[in-house]
């Protein structure tokens, strides 16, 4: 039976495990949620790290403060210390009113960092001192404002290597990898497809306002058979897809996108295996295909940033 747990009635959401790798994986959360220590949470792009850290978050005692994330991909660098440390009123051109940044609001509770390798350095240094002394000062300020903050980091980047490259300072990184874990992909949690199928088409369904529905042996067959380059977040979106354009009481074949034919094709047409890489290019190349060459759209199908797409399509040589 799929160990399916509501974390906090004050949010909504699950997470289904059965496989030992992602239970094993839970075990630890729980662990270090009973504890102030600091996380780094490892894994490929659409595991689930951001669930993860929500779940350390309401397990811990700090759930009754805030979580506050920060998308280090996104957030433009000239923002990045005003967004991290606030400011007061007259700090820069435009500022007219004094603003508590990010570590305020989540002071006495959780600040989630994804892909902090994209901080600029000078914005990593003035982290690493928060992490030291517990305390900062806002943009123009003159009094050090004391906090308490459990610092976790999301990422799918070895980091150890970034550090080697000069990315990632190595102080932060030993300060912030007090205690590390790795969620596995999901080819690796072959036992919790079925489930999350089947919590997916309910979830999907009630949103949608849809009858309950089944899943033919065909379409589940082709689902199986299929890699998941793009992980949990991907079997979420095809799922979805399904429940909204399927007619009658089953998600067919015909209900799944048509990238899974073509993967399915070639994996079949291989002497040998395929490589994670060739399959995250082949997605990829779907999804681009599937949206006409719209960037945008195909990096929001695949649950990454416009930028992390055109590093895949440098690193793939796609040219569509």
């Amino acid at each position: 039976m799929a160990i399916a747990r509501k974390i906090c009635m004050m949010i909504d959401f699950e997470i289904v495990a059965v496989s030992s790798a992602i239970r094993s994986v839970i075990a630890v959360i729980e662990r270090v949620a009973l504890t102030d220590a600091n996380l780094l949470i490892y894994g490929e792009s659409g595991t689930g790290k951001d669930l993860l850290a929500h779940l350390l978050h309401y397990k811990s005692q700090r759930h009754n403060s805030q979580l506050v994330k920060v998308d280090c991909s996104t957030l433009p660098q000239e923002l990045v210390e005003s967004e991290l440390f606030g400011y007061e009123r007259g700090a820069f051109t435009g500022a007219v009113n004094s603003k508590p940044g990010r570590l305020e609001a989540a002071n006495g509770g959780t600040l989630v960092f994804d892909e902090i390798i994209h901080l600029g350095l000078q914005a990593q240094a003035k982290l690493l001192r928060v992490l030291q002394e517990h305390s900062f000062m806002r943009l123009g300020g003159i009094s050090p404002i004391k906090i308490d903050v459990r610092f976790v980091a999301l990422t799918n980047t070895d980091l150890e290597f970034a550090v080697s490259k000069g990315l990632l300072r190595a102080d932060l990184f030993h300060r912030l990898n007090v205690v590390s874990v790795e969620l596995p992909p999901l080819r690796e949690r072959i036992k919790d497809i079925p489930f999350l199928i089947e919590h997916f088409i309910k979830r999907s369904a009630i949103h949608h306002g849809k009858p309950a529905l089944k899943l033919s042996r065909d379409a589940s067959a082709l689902l199986l058979a299929y890699d998941f380059p793009g992980n949990v977040r991907e079997l979420q979106n095809i799922i979805e897809r399904a429940v909204i354009v399927a007619d009658g009481e089953k998600i067919e074949v015909s209900d799944l996108p048509e990238y899974l034919f073509s993967a399915r094709k070639l994996i079949e047409s291989q002497n040998s295996l395929l490589t994670l890489a060739d399959m995250e290019a082949l997605y990829i190349r779907e999804i681009l295909i599937k949206t006409r060459g719209h960037k945008s759209q195909a990096a929001a199908i695949l649950g990454i940033s416009r930028k992390s797409l055109y590093e895949k399509m440098k690193k793939y040589d796609i040219k569509l």
